[in-house]
């Protein structure tokens, strides 16, 4: 069903309620983002770039992975095929994780193209699991976690040029920045959910690959068979979900219950006084 459409108020102050919302949740982001896009910025100077690559790369591409990938590829002799098939291997990804937002982007108006556009790994951990507060508008609260993350990985990665030309600095090493991104929402994820079986299937899926296809060639075929998995696994997946979540309104509830009852009890032993 598509999202209800966003009780009538006072629109500037939903819009402003929801980038106070936004703004928390992006924070750390940044941190990750100004790192990350200093290391895409340096790694850029010390190729040789000139400032406009990186700067326009991260605000027309917006795929850090790829904009690292790039470096070579504008190195390397011109390949517009192979660079269209390593675009499509390491952004793949996004085909996959961007269906379970078709939902949430309905009745968006003039934000859907921009919120499609700037939908990143960290964005869409935000967007799509969030807690929107009711008088926030939750249009603009996803258009602002979208620009806030997309300018962080803009300004990291002018700031990290600039740097490059001021100070000597050495960059070997420095494209496992986004693999320790990735590895940190990972674990993130990891730590705020109960159950693991999705992380599992993906971890599984993704070392089977690896030793089937090699290195060079595990991203897509690890990809589809995900797919195939959550899909054939989606009922067992939505039961443990369903268990998970009675089991907490059960013990919410009991808690209450138990509450009621002290409190009860203390005005009882209040009146016998």
């Amino acid at each position: 069903m598509p999202p209800a459409p966003a009780p009538s108020g006072d629109a500037p102050a939903r819009r402003r309620r929801a980038f106070e919302a936004a703004l928390p949740l992006t924070l750390p982001i940044a941190a990750g983002f100004l790192f990350l896009g200093c290391s895409y910025g340096l790694l850029m100077h010390a190729k040789g770039f000139a400032f406009w690559y990186p700067v326009s790369m991260a605000f027309f591409i917006f795929a850090g992975s790829m904009e690292f990938v790039t470096v070579n590829l504008l190195l390397s002799a011109f390949n517009p095929l192979a660079a269209f098939l390593l675009a499509i291997m390491v952004n793949a990804r996004h085909l996959f994780y961007g269906l379970s937002m078709l939902g949430k982007f309905r009745n968006m108006g003039w934000k859907k193209p921009y919120l499609i556009f700037a939908m990143c790994d960290e964005t869409f951990a935000i967007n799509s699991s969030a807690t929107i507060p009711p008088d926030a508008d939750r249009g603009w609260f996803m258009l602002f976690v979208s620009l806030l993350n997309r300018w962080y990985w803009i300004g990291g990665t002018a700031l990290g040029w600039l740097v490059g030309g001021l100070l000597p600095f050495s960059t070997r090493g420095i494209e496992f920045v986004l693999t320790a991104l990735f590895l940190v929402i990972f674990l993130d994820q990891w730590m705020g959910e109960r159950r693991h079986a999705p992380a599992m299937i993906g971890v599984l899926a993704s070392a089977l690959c690896l030793c089937v296809f090699g290195a060079d060639r595990f991203m897509i075929p690890a990809l589809v068979l995900m797919l195939i998995l959550f899909a054939v696994l989606r009922p067992y997946l939505d039961d443990m979900k369903a268990d998970e979540t009675v089991g907490t309104v059960t013990t919410d509830g009991e808690t209450a219950a138990a509450e009621t009852a002290d409190d009860e009890q203390g005005e009882q032993k209040e009146n016998g006084r």
